[in-house]
C-alpha cells in the first residue's frame, strides 16, 4: 500500500514536470523561440531587394520566408492575425490609417525605400498637353489617393481645400481649371487601365512590375526627398524582441543598397 502511495506521488510529480515544460515551450514559440521570421512584402521589384536582404539575414543565421502580396489591403490584415512576423509594403500615413479604420496594431520598426510616386500616361508627353475634361486615375485607397492628389496639386493642375493632406479625397478640390476628371481605381489595376485613362499615378513598385521606368516613363513624379517613405512593421508587442533588430540589420545593409543603387537608380531611395 505504502508503496502505491509512493508510486502515484512519483507519477503526478513527473506530470507536473512535463505539463511545466510544455508550458515553457508554449511560452517561447514564434519569432524568439527560432530563428525564422514570416514577411509580407508586395510581388515585383521588392521581391529582388528583399531576397537579398534574405541572404543577408541567412549568414546571421536568421531565415526568412517571403510571402506575396498583389494588394494594400491583406498584408496587414495578416499581420495582425499572426499569419505573418513582419510585413514591409507600405508609407506610415498609410498604416496609421489603416490602423484607425481597421483597429489594428500594427506599429513601425524601420524604414526601408522611398519610392517617388509618378505621373505616366500613353497619350501626353506632358502635363501642359491636358485638355478641357480630360480623365485622370489615382489609386482607391486612402492615404494613395490623398497623395495622388498632392501630386496632381504640386503640378499645378487642381487645389486642395487649406489643411487636408494626406486624407485628401476628389471631394476636396477647390479648384480645377480644366474640368479634370478623376477616376479612383484599385492601385495594381491601375497599370492595365493606363490606355483608357488620358494619365495615370502609379505607385513606382506597380509602375516597374508592369515595365515601366519611372525614371524614363513618367511624365512627372514626386522629389527623391519625399516623405513617403516604406516602412517595415510588426505587431506593436513584437516591435522590442531582438530579432526583429536582425531583420532590420539585414535589410539596412550595404549589400541591399548597392543593389537598389545598381538595378533601380532613381525610380528608388534607400532611407537609411
Amino acid at each position: 500500500m505504502k508503496r502505491t502511495y509512493y508510486s502515484l506521488t512519483l507519477l503526478l510529480i513527473l506530470a507536473f514536470v512535463v505539463a511545466g515544460c510544455g508550458n515553457a515551450k508554449n511560452n517561447n514559440t514564434g519569432a524568439d523561440a527560432q530563428n525564422k521570421l514570416k514577411v509580407g512584402i508586395m510581388s515585383g521589384p521588392e521581391e529582388d531587394i528583399w531576397k537579398v536582404a534574405k541572404e543577408v539575414a541567412a549568414k546571421d543565421g536568421l531565415e526568412l520566408e517571403l510571402i506575396l502580396f498583389n494588394d494594400y489591403v491583406q498584408p496587414n490584415k495578416a499581420l495582425e492575425d499572426g499569419q505573418l512576423d513582419a510585413n514591409s509594403f507600405q508609407h506610415g500615413p498609410y498604416l496609421d490609417t489603416f490602423n484607425q479604420n481597421n483597429g489594428t496594431h500594427v506599429v513601425k520598426l524601420a524604414d526601408t525605400i522611398n519610392y517617388p510616386m509618378g505621373v505616366y500616361s500613353e497619350k501626353i508627353k506632358d502635363l501642359t498637353e491636358l485638355k478641357d475634361g480630360d480623365v485622370l486615375g489615382l489609386p482607391n485607397d486612402p492615404t494613395n489617393g490623398g497623395r495622388a492628389l498632392i501630386l496632381f496639386e504640386s503640378a499645378g493642375l487642381i487645389k486642395l481645400k487649406d489643411g487636408v493632406g494626406v486624407t485628401a479625397t476628389i471631394r476636396d478640390i477647390v479648384e480645377n481649371p480644366k474640368n479634370l476628371k478623376f477616376k479612383e481605381l484599385d492601385a495594381a489595376f491601375i497599370p492595365k487601365a493606363l490606355g483608357e485613362l488620358t494619365a495615370a499615378v502609379i505607385n513606382t513598385n506597380f509602375a516597374i512590375d508592369a515595365g515601366l521606368s519611372p525614371t524614363k516613363d513618367s511624365i512627372y513624379k514626386e522629389p527623391k526627398d519625399s516623405p513617403w517613405v516604406n516602412i517595415i512593421a510588426v505587431r506593436e508587442a513584437d516591435k522590442d524582441k531582438p530579432i526583429y533588430q536582425r531583420l532590420v540589420n539585414a535589410f539596412q545593409s550595404s549589400e541591399v543598397k548597392a543593389l537598389v543603387e545598381e538595378k533601380y537608380g532613381d525610380s528608388m531611395v534607400t532611407a537609411w
